[in-house]
């Protein structure tokens, strides 16, 4: 995983948990990576996944059942993609807007990109 230097490294991890529930490979209801191994994958201090993890806890996505393990809550997708909405419509979205204005870009450019996108890397949906 390719790190930004712009964010915490614990929110872009809670964001990859986030893909991985949204996407289906970590259904609802089944456990998840153990803090270590996560960390050993991404290569990461275990501190810094049991942060992202709380982070996860506190918006009701995962929960830790006691000496088993974290856990996908049942609704889980929907509450991250609430939060990540919200974070994109009030964070991105405006930045978004001035690139393309600055940029001169054409709206019907974006749609036709965004098609192309969601073709390439989303054929399944």
């Amino acid at each position: 995983m390719e790190f930004r230097e712009k964010e915490a490294i614990y929110l872009q991890i809670a964001a990859y948990v986030g893909e991985q529930i949204t996407l289906g490979k970590w259904p609802a209801d089944e456990k998840i990576p153990s803090v270590r191994d996560l960390a050993v994958d991404l290569q990461v201090n275990p501190n810094t996944v049991v942060r992202a993890y709380e982070f996860l806890q506190n918006k009701s996505v995962i929960s830790n059942k006691r000496g088993i393990g974290f856990f996908v809550e049942t609704d889980a997708k929907a509450k991250i993609r609430e939060y990540n909405k919200e974070r994109f419509l009030s964070q991105d979205l405006p930045e978004f807007f001035k690139s393309i204005y600055l940029l001169d870009i054409n709206v019907d450019e974006i749609a036709g990109r965004y098609q192309q996108f969601v073709a390439d890397n989303y054929p399944a949906k």
